[in-house]
């Protein structure tokens, strides 16, 4: 498995991870529960070579960018901390774009301090605010960045209009939407980055369903494999578009190096074909 460069001149290996889950409830609400574990599985990740790490504003109200720099500051060269903005959380059900300028900008600012850098590797739109013009959120992010505090500018959850008209303003260096084996629904998003350049940042990457039963395809070919569900998922995903970067999440340091292992899963044609299908199966 190849590594990519996001945005030109970010290397990161193809398998990141995702801290959302490290959080204390189900609403990514609180902080952890037990903070020393959620420590450990940041640092263990990193022990096993992930080097790209996503995280946002609103995770536990800012606690998951704190964890992050707990954990990992100072950055071991080469770790890229991507953090997203723009979705606020007036309660633990509740998750509401805002891209007025000033909120960016005073969000990226607190990100920022709570990650302890002077300038954030990978700074993404959490959600589009669909009260403001796409430009003018844009904008925003592209005059931070002209600012030297982010160095480059990704989108969350959008179509491919929404990309082309961010486009006209400032590069998008990543997009991450939904996307994974069975919810296919971001296709022209994905097959419209990859013609770009741009990295695709699967959320959710591990959804299989009832397909990974012993007696469903992916649990087949799991078994096929010497390999878990989650694992053969995840291998058809890096398989799927070399510019595909899942960022599987957990709690668990055993989850965590199960998904990692991943990166070892070699799929036949046959076996890719058959999971290429299930979208439409």
């Amino acid at each position: 498995m190849s590594d990519i460069v996001i945005g030109g001149d970010l290397t990161v290996d193809r398998l990141g991870y995702g801290a959302m889950r490290l959080s204390g409830d189900p609403g990514i609400f609180t902080p952890p529960k037990d903070r020393a574990a959620a420590v450990a599985v940041l640092r263990r990740a990193v022990e096993l070579g992930v080097n790209f790490i996503d995280t946002a504003d609103a995770y536990a109200l800012g606690d998951n960018e704190r964890l992050i720099a707990e954990a990992l500051h100072p950055y071991a060269d080469g770790v890229v901390i991507a953090t997203k903005g723009g979705n606020t959380r007036p309660s633990a059900d509740e998750w509401v774009p805002l891209g007025q300028p000033a909120y960016i900008r005073q969000q990226a600012e607190l990100s920022l301090r709570r990650l302890n850098v002077e300038t954030i590797d990978l700074y993404q739109l959490h959600r589009l605010d669909p009260n403001l013009p796409v430009a003018d959120q844009i904008e925003t992010v592209a005059d931070l960045q002209k600012q030297g505090k982010i160095r480059h500018i990704g989108l969350s959850e959008v179509t491919v209009d929404q990309l082309k008209e961010a486009q006209q303003v400032a590069p998008i260096a990543s997009v991450q939407n939904l996307y994974n084996l069975i919810n296919r629904q971001s296709e022209d998003v994905l097959e419209y980055t990859a013609e770009q350049g741009i990295a695709f940042i699967p959320w959710f990457p591990i959804a299989a369903g009832e397909h990974a039963g012993p007696d469903g395809p992916v649990g087949r070919i799991a078994a096929e494999v010497g390999a878990t569900p989650a694992q053969t998922a995840l291998a058809w995903l890096l398989r799927r578009s070399d510019n595909i970067v899942p960022i599987p999440g957990t709690s668990s340091i055993a989850h965590l190096e199960e998904n990692v292992a991943a990166r070892g899963v070699v799929l036949t044609d046959d076996q890719y074909a058959t999971l290429d299908g299930l979208a439409s199966a």
